[in-house]
């Protein structure tokens, strides 16, 4: 996810000032666990609460249950797919790479932010989809992503751009079949799909259950599938908001709902469901391993910043998000320890140089879904360490190759 946008609409709101569009009223902060989209009830989970950990499990328990002796059996491979806009070339490219060398697994979990968002449901339904992954990641260009409102029109909007062209491609790919095989997937082999959003009214991050959503089936339920992945990818200031109706006792509200980066930029699922499940006694899978895919460099790219507000403002923000992502990491490793989750990382390593001219850069993405793909072919080499950690990084940020004893080679 990329804020430069969002700076500039920061200060040039600052400066103007503008009032703000019509739109029904947020759901009181008192009512947010009770309301529910009309006909599509229990279909996200407030993660930031224990209530909302709590209804995850026990969805997990009642889905596990309804497959009966087939639960729990195997070894278990989740997916985390972070945000990093058309950085997320390198996870789209790295998925179908892993897919050719043969080594790919079935993941029982799949989760997305942003980029990430746009990727997951893919990911979930395999290598079937491949080719979809590709063509989005290599053949796209600005203009299939959104429309530039102007600097003036933006301001009095709710965002620098339109994002409908990319509501178009996500409608393109995501139809009435497409959500049948999630259904099939969730309802018979026990797989979830979950989609983080960031509820910009309460300030709290939001996780969709899309198999649930998948399996009601109406149309109703595939136009709020496509809503989901493009709010979890709306960046804030620079796209519209996404807003979602929600009845609280009858009475209709509105929750607005913006990139799920700015919550968090990657994740798994909550330290709080995993404890829940151990109080439950919920039986777990012998091998579990999960997979992150930060689409992102860990290492911060120099970059002579000018002597202007716009440009130091535009990156200290980048920073702060780089930093955030390697928190999230931090966080899923310290998750995975506790919870005897194997932890495996990957990322856009400091050996990639394409120059980068502009958001969504078709040359840019092309040469980096090629980086991921050629990787993924040769075997690709999972960090088992969040950045810094044990020796996982020298100080160049390179990766170390450590022996047995702990020593670098």
């Amino acid at each position: 996810m990329r804020f430069s946008h969002f700076v500039v609409c920061i200060a040039s709101l600052a400066l103007f000032g503008c009032s703000s569009l019509e739109r029904k009223s947020a759901v009181p902060a008192q009512s947010l666990s009770k309301a529910q989209i009309a006909g599509l009830p229990s279909v996200r989970y407030l993660i930031s609460t224990q209530a909302g950990t709590d209804a995850l499990v026990a969805d997990v328990i009642q889905v596990e249950t309804a497959r009966g002796n087939k639960a729990f059996t195997g070894d278990a491979n989740y997916l985390a797919l972070s945000g990093g806009g058309d950085d997320g070339a390198f996870g789209a490219g790295l998925l179908v790479g892993w897919s050719k060398q043969g080594s790919r697994p079935v993941f029982n979990l799949v989760t997305g932010i942003s980029t990430g968002a746009l990727i997951a449901p893919f990911a979930y339904l395999g290598k079937e989809y491949d080719p979809a992954l590709q063509q989005v990641y290599t053949n796209i260009n600005p203009k299939d992503i959104f429309i530039e409102r102007g600097l003036l029109s933006g301001i009095f909007s709710d965002g620098l751009a339109d994002s409908t062209p990319l509501y178009q491609l996500i409608s393109k790919y995501v139809d009435a079949d497409f959500l049948k095989k999630i259904a099939y997937e969730y309802n018979t082999n026990g797989r979830w799909l979950l989609i983080g959003t960031t509820n910009i009214d309460a300030g709290v991050p939001v996780v969709w259950n899309m198999g649930r959503i998948a399996t009601v089936g109406t149309p109703e339920a595939l136009e709020l599938f496509r809503r989901i992945m493009l709010a979890s990818a709306s960046i804030p200031g620079a796209f519209s908001p996404v807003m979602f109706d929600f009845l609280v006792d009858s009475q209709t509200f509105q929750e607005m709902h913006v990139d799920g980066g700015a919550s968090t930029q990657v994740f798994l699922y909550p330290s709080a469901a995993a404890q829940k499940a151990n109080e439950l006694g919920v039986k777990r899978r012998n091998n579990r391993q999960a997979y992150i895919i930060r689409n992102s460099r860990l290492d911060p790219r120099w970059n002579e910043t000018q002597r202007s507000t716009l440009s130091v403002a535009g990156r200290a923000i980048t920073q702060l998000i780089q930093t955030q992502g390697i928190g999230d990491l931090y966080r899923i490793y310290t998750m995975t320890r506790a919870d005897k989750v194997g932890f495996n990382l990957a990322y856009i390593g400091s050996d990639f140089y394409e120059p980068h001219q502009e958001e969504f850069d078709t040359k840019y993405m092309n040469a980096l879904f090629q980086y991921g793909y050629e990787h993924a072919m040769k075997g690709y080499q999972w960090s088992k360490y969040p950045p810094g950690f044990n020796g996982a990084f020298d100080t160049d940020g390179e990766k170390m190759i450590l022996n047995k004893s702990g020593n670098k080679k």
